[in-house]
């Protein structure tokens, strides 16, 4: 059974600030969509309706952290990352303030709302920002895990967040640690590397694979990157693929890329959003038309096999 990603973070996010007074949800009038209405209809002294208003949003945010809040700043990440971008920088990032910022609705699955909303470059920009912690979980488990980590751990932190509603608890274990990877199998042909919701179509994929020897990891943490994960499993493959709901350049596959040509220079495929702008369509049109359905998923890696094997 699918559980969604962004109901259970509505309902963490409330649970925290019950539990305690530091935490405030800053809303930029998405509450409905990023269900930050969980923490209105529960408790509403801890939550902040700022408008349709991204760069004061994320001023105030700055401001109560300085006097010991914890805010977390909720929007869809496109909006968030670049409308909001220099008081990200200069008020959060270069301060070292605690403020938690949410970009819901990352990648393209935002609901037929097109171009105009899908985030397709928002790791590349939250990960080059120093002293910025950036965070993609891949099921509504990890999600929890992943926040109460983030709540127990000062400085600020980007938590990229999927509308998906498909995906089922799949992973593993829940213990969730900042900077940390996990594999989820172990192969010597072709290591794929995921994070985010696209972690759950790759595994899905893999299911079908059965002419290779598929390692794969996933790593919910883009930055601090697990390094020595990476490494160890790019040891035992020939190939090192990276598949992403981003943009081809300056997500995912350029991590992997950078840290592979400096320590283990190996072959690097990547699988990833094409560059140009898509338009509206339902979800399934749009993960078809990327490459990033589980279908095309499966067929790009299995392409892999008579190229390289």
């Amino acid at each position: 059974m699918s559980i969604s990603v962004r109901d259970q973070f509505g309902k963490h996010l409330a649970q925290l600030a019950q539990d305690d007074s530091k935490v405030l949800a800053l809303d930029g009038d998405l509450g409905n969509s990023t269900r930050l209405d969980s923490i209105e209809k529960e408790t509403v002294d801890s939550f902040l309706q700022m408008g349709i208003a991204e760069q004061n949003m994320v001023g105030v945010a700055a401001g109560l952290a300085s006097i010991g809040s914890q805010p977390w700043v909720c929007s869809f990440a496109t909006f968030l990352t670049k409308r909001a971008l220099d008081q990200i920088v200069v008020s959060v990032a270069q301060t070292k303030f605690d403020v938690k910022l949410v970009g819901s609705y990352s990648g393209l699955l935002t609901s037929n709302t097109g171009k105009t909303h899908h985030s397709l470059d928002d790791i590349a920009i939250m990960t080059t920002i120093p002293n910025m912690t950036v965070i993609a979980p891949g099921d509504a488990g990890e999600t929890v895990a992943a926040m109460n980590a983030m709540h127990k751990t000062g400085g600020p932190m980007y938590l990229r967040l999927t509308r998906d509603e498909t995906i089922p608890l799949f992973l593993p274990d829940a213990e969730f640690e900042i900077g940390k990877g996990k594999t989820l199998t172990e192969g010597t042909d072709v290591l794929i590397v995921t994070t985010g919701s696209t972690t759950y179509r790759v595994a899905e994929a893999i299911k079908q694979l059965v002419d290779m020897s598929i390692a794969h990891q996933h790593f919910p943490t883009l930055k601090p990157f697990d390094k020595e994960l990476l490494l160890e499993g790019a040891r035992k493959v020939q190939l090192v693929v990276t598949v992403e709901e981003h943009y081809i350049r300056g997500g995912l596959g350029s991590i992997v890329s950078e840290i592979l040509s400096e320590e283990l220079p190996k072959r690097v495929y990547r699988i990833g959003v094409p560059d140009r702008f898509f338009g509206c369509g339902t979800d399934e049109e749009l993960l078809e038309a990327s490459g990033l359905s589980v279908e095309k998923i499966k067929k790009s890696i299995g392409a892999l096999s008579s190229k390289y094997f």
